[in-house]
């Protein structure tokens, strides 16, 4: 008899809800000042995303420079580092600020403890849009440690003062090794007031680990430069999955990949919207996969509240309505 073929799917998934107010930043500024609309950098790491608000007239660019001087930009949910701002300020460009909110309370902690005359280690990606931002809110005392491996090796000026950051969508498992491994060295070492990394990535893995052992296969929707994503998958296979892939689209999936599974996990970054998800049951449901159940480990209900210069003009533009 053949066996049953499940998908399990991982609750929390998708978006967080720093990504769902930086997406309707864009959207908005769209709808209340017309296009183009100007964003620096992709507004979040999806393509879909990105994909369809350039649709709707929205402009991606590098850097503010490519942007003509009096237009309207809106900044990533990444964050930013102060020269961007001032770049702007330059240009005469109206900006609107779509940092997450958890992204700026790090960038708030650099400032506090360089201005306490502390070194901080960032523990995160090199080259990551976040970590670009957050250092460079304090760039001279503070330092990338990338891994476990760095944090063995990194050189410090001033270990008697000394305190540990993190980019916000690492894995949580992977920080923590890192930080270990720094303390072991520099025993003074303090940590910052809460868990820098943020809540949805705890979740999001906190779901795929509560079902990875369970699969065949994992399949992470998720953009490759989405770093919460990657992680996901990563996640998995040091969970117990005995496979796992990550895939922007459902036509992105491969026949063999299924060939001897009964038991599919589903899951998707923070940067993904749920009909990418839903795309992915079908294409599964099509070979099979019918049985479909929902592994929730947390509930999220925490909403962030649109830019306040973007929430005064949509204040004002109603009050020029009555």
């Amino acid at each position: 008899m053949t066996a049953a073929k499940k998908v399990l799917l991982a609750a929390p998934r998708g978006y967080c809800a720093g990504v769902d107010r930086a997406v309707e930043t864009v959207e908005k500024a769209l709808e209340l000042y017309g296009a183009p609309v100007y964003v620096r950098k992709e507004i979040v790491h999806n393509k879909f995303v990105v994909q369809s608000l350039q649709k709707r007239g929205a402009i991606f660019v590098d850097e503010v420079a490519e942007i003509p001087e009096g237009s309207t930009v809106v900044f990533s949910a990444h964050g930013v580092a102060p020269e961007v701002h001032t770049d702007s300020a330059d240009r005469d460009l109206k900006t609107i600020d779509a940092t997450c909110p958890l992204v700026t309370k790090v960038h708030a902690e650099a400032r506090r403890f360089a201005s306490e005359g502390y070194q901080i280690l960032l523990v995160g990606h090199e080259g990551h849009e976040e970590v670009v931002g957050t250092m460079g809110e304090a760039p001279d005392v503070m330092t990338l440690v990338q891994d476990p491996a760095h944090a063995s090796t990194v050189e410090i000026k001033d270990p008697d003062r000394l305190v540990w950051l993190s980019q916000t969508t690492l894995s949580v498992d992977e920080t923590m090794s890192t930080v270990e491994t720094l303390r072991e060295r520099f025993p003074t070492l303090i940590s910052p007031p809460s868990d820098d990394i943020c809540y949805a990535t705890q979740n999001r893995q906190g779901a795929v680990k509560a079902i990875a052992e369970r699969c065949d296969v994992m399949i992470v929707v998720g953009s490759g430069n989405s770093s919460n994503s990657v992680r996901l998958r990563e996640v998995a296979l040091e969970a117990g999955a005995s496979t796992s892939y990550r895939v922007d689209f459902a036509d992105e999936l491969e026949e063999n990949w299924f060939a001897d599974a009964s038991v599919v996990g589903l899951t998707s970054g923070a940067s993904v919207p749920e009909l990418l998800v839903d795309e992915v049951l079908v294409w599964l449901a099509q070979r099979g996969f019918t049985d479909v159940e929902e592994v929730r480990t947390e509930e999220e209900h925490l909403v962030f509240a649109l830019p306040p210069e973007l929430r005064r003009d949509i204040k004002a533009a109603q009050r020029g309505q009555r």
